[in-house]
């Protein structure tokens, strides 16, 4: 059977199915980002999260401050040293988010078909008539009949949780909504986002700004989430200030979360670095009939441009429930036929008590659902979107994948002071793990090791199925013996390679690029 870019061999045997899914150093190729929090901010809860999966740490600066979130990063790198596992760590902006803040922090129950005042009057309390929002351009922004969703921070979609309202009238620069379902909102902020409404705000805002030049600059982040991206002007602004603050090889991963974005998509993943497919927002901007397709259309261009692409919002009932629904599971398999790098957990890992679990959970569904994907078809699709005549070193690396499916290879090796190597390996979608030996650019000075090393290596997390070998400053220069051996020890020790396996290793030695098909058990 084959529908999209699944297949699945004829006929599939049912006892593989019934039978229990094995433990294994990489559940998945597909990467987990974890957003970190109050459930998941102990050494000991973060070095359960990086052995079950966890390759990106998230630290979202919509709530908690730069204090807060420098106490869960100095527990993550407690985490990293004990469990001798790489983590990337990713910054994200709070971006032009529209809040209603609720000083009392007592819930509010609204009524259907009763009316409620939304005013830039921040003096004003949160109540079931009146909310005080801390933007006075939404008047302006709006017309009767729009459309305005509210709830908790990282929506949860519930018709109990969060509240639709329809625009009555606009009156100065309050706004008058009907209540259009019963809800009952909990908590000291609640997001507001109107569908489809242009919000002039900026994208990069001076408290990101401000976040960024010292949390940021203080942590060299290896990633930074830029909410609501909604032009390429904004990525290029962004790329801009880091450079100016000596952080340009910090990657940028544009987070597409409305209609704006959706319309510069195109350009914007030109730009960036790779893409954050935000369907919570996304949900609201978009008909529910119109969501998968432009999932599945923005995996297939963020694939073909060879850039990662994460989604988020797959197993919101885990945030209270130990187990996912049917369709979330099916929904995260699905995103993975699609073409997805990454799964992006939010309140789930951030607030939601089984945080490991999800974490597990996901890595699992991703695992099952990889072993059906339709490589050869997407491989082929990759090759066709490449202009020709392809580029030396992609022609190789697209050629080291073919050649490792066809070998039965347990893995791919490839050596890199870039990660570039790694990124086109990645791009043509290998079946197995890929071991990229980042190798730092400077051998002189350990401050650029630290920088254009270890950050290079870190990155490469949000790569499907790239793992970094751990390398340091004495390893630069290696022979090709040596580096190979780097390897294949990492690989033994993480137990996804065996005496007798085959390997590809992908490599450029002087200006060509060699792809050599090794058995372990001849290397000494």
């Amino acid at each position: 059977m084959q529908s999209g870019h699944m297949l699945i061999e004829e006929p599939v045997r049912l006892a593989s199915v019934l039978a229990p899914t094995k433990d294994k150093f990489f559940p998945s190729l597909t990467k987990i980002v974890a957003t970190l929090g109050p459930k998941s901010r102990s050494v000991e809860t973060l070095e359960k999260c990086l052995k079950t999966g966890m390759s990106v740490a998230r630290f979202d600066f919509s709530s908690f401050d730069a204090a807060y979130h420098q106490e869960t990063l100095d527990n993550l790198k407690k985490a990293i040293e004990n469990v001798q596992e790489l983590c990337a760590v990713m910054l994200d902006t709070v971006g032009p988010e529209l809040q209603v803040k609720n000083a009392t922090g007592k819930p509010i129950v609204l009524e259907a078909g009763n009316h409620v005042t939304i005013t830039p009057d921040c003096s004003k309390a949160a109540s079931s008539e009146i909310f005080p929002l801390n933007f006075n351009g939404l008047a302006k922004a709006v017309k009767a009949g729009d459309t305005i969703f509210m709830g908790q921070y990282l929506f949860t979609g519930s018709e109990t949780t969060s509240v639709w309202l329809e625009v009555k009238e606009t009156s100065g620069e309050d706004v008058v909504c009907e209540i259009k379902n019963a809800a009952t909102l909990a908590g000291p902020i609640f997001t507001l986002h109107a569908a489809q409404v242009r919000i002039d705000l900026p994208t990069l805002s001076e408290t990101d700004k401000q976040i960024i030049s010292t949390w940021g600059v203080h942590n060299k982040v290896d990633i930074i989430s830029l909410s609501f991206t909604r032009h390429a002007e904004d990525v290029r602004e962004l790329r801009a200030f880091l450079k100016s603050h000596n952080l340009g090889d910090t990657q940028i991963f544009a987070k597409v979360e409305d209609f704006e974005g959706l319309e510069h998509f195109d350009e914007i993943l030109q730009e960036a670095d790779g893409i954050i497919l935000s369907r919570g927002d996304l949900g609201i901007d978009l008909p529910p009939q119109d969501v998968f397709l432009f999932q599945k259309s923005a995996m297939r261009r963020c694939n073909i441009a060879g850039k990662p692409a994460i989604i988020t919002r797959v197993v919101d009932s885990m945030v209270n429930n130990l187990r996912p629904t049917r369709a979330e599971a099916t929904d995260v398999a699905n995103a993975v036929l699609d073409g997805t790098d990454g799964i992006l957990l939010g309140a789930e890992t951030l607030r939601g008590p089984y945080a490991v679990d999800a974490i597990k959970t996901v890595s699992r569904i991703c695992g099952e659902a990889e072993t059906v994907y339709n490589q050869p078809q997407e491989f082929k699709r990759i090759v066709r979107s490449v202009p020709d005549p392809m580029e030396n070193l992609e022609s190789v690396a697209s050629t080291a994948v073919r050649a490792a499916i066809k070998v039965k290879a347990a893995a791919i090796i490839t050596y890199s002071t870039s990660g570039r190597a790694a990124r086109l390996i990645a791009k043509y979608r290998p079946t197995m793990p890929v071991l990229a030996v980042i190798f730092p650019r400077d051998e002189s000075e350990s401050s650029t090791w630290t920088t254009n090393g270890i950050a290079k290596a870190r990155q490469c997390l949000s790569l499907r199925a790239v793992y970094p070998v751990p390398t340091n400053p004495n390893d630069v220069g290696a022979t090709s013996e040596a580096s190979l051996k780097l390897a294949l020890d990492y690989g033994k020790k993480i137990e996804i390679l065996k005496d007798h396996d085959r390997v590809v290793v992908f490599q450029k030695i002087g200006d060509s690029s060699v792809v050599e098909i090794v058995n372990i058990g001849d290397v000494v």
